[in-house]
């Protein structure tokens, strides 16, 4: 009886040993595979891509569940934006993206490039009426007169949304761009809506200067503009 019982214990701790020994190697297996796998297809509304410390470097996501964009590490309020990609700094800022979309109304695809800590000054863009069947597509630059003005004119966009008089409107605009807190426009390659084909040259106050272009009935043309928007000279 003794010596049954004797067998039966070590019978015992040889089944929980090789117990033992499965279910670690189960866990060291799943742990291997979790850290690589290879899929043929995935559906998700949403990937955040991380480095390994956590930090977000990229979003991929649908309209609804799209990234509203950080600025000086202060998350942006929460906004409609569409389908795409959002990429971000190693400061956790927004740095660009490509966001598309498309309808009966309008159509578009934009590919961004922001300035650090402050908004976009590059842009690949396609931008359609389809309703109308025009439409504008090429490279857009932009400049930020004033350095590190992202909080100082974002301050200045909510105290102009508070004014309800069209001249108090208009004069708090003007001293926005006087003070150098809004974007101008300063070249646009490619095509636009009324079909002329060129370069598209801006001052740093965003007045046109130069245009040399083909128009929609295949003339070629060179123009030089004054401040005032007055061609001096044509070719």
């Amino acid at each position: 009886m003794e010596d049954r019982f004797k067998k039966e214990i070590k019978f015992l701790k040889i089944y929980s040993g090789l117990l033992t020994v499965a279910l670690l190697g189960t866990i060291l297996y799943v742990a291997i595979q979790s850290k690589e796998k290879s899929f043929k297809e995935i559906t998700a509304e949403r990937i955040n891509i991380v480095e390994s410390n956590g930090d977000l470097k990229l979003v991929i996501s649908n309209s609804e569940r799209q990234h509203q964009g950080i600025v000086n590490g202060k998350p942006l309020p929460k906004r409609e934006r569409q389908a795409g990609l959002i990429f971000f700094n190693s400061v956790g800022d927004e740095c660009g993206g490509l966001v598309y979309d498309g309808n009966d109304q309008e159509a578009g695809l934009v590919l961004s490039v922001d300035k650090y800590r402050d908004d976009q000054v590059m842009q690949l863009q396609y931008l359609e009426n389809t309703g109308t069947n025009t439409r504008k597509y090429g490279m857009q630059f932009w400049d930020y007169p004033k350095e590190d003005g992202y909080e100082e004119r974002n301050k200045a966009v909510e105290d102009l949304q508070k004014l309800t008089d069209k001249e108090e409107k208009a004069a708090a605009y003007l001293k926005m761009k006087q003070d150098g807190l809004l974007p101008e426009d300063r070249m646009f390659v490619g095509k636009q809506m009324n079909e002329d084909v060129g370069v598209f040259i801006n001052d740093n106050q965003g007045n046109p200067r130069i245009r040399i272009y083909i128009d929609r009935d295949n003339n070629p043309k060179i123009e030089l503009l004054n401040e005032e928007g007055n061609i001096v000279k044509k070719d």
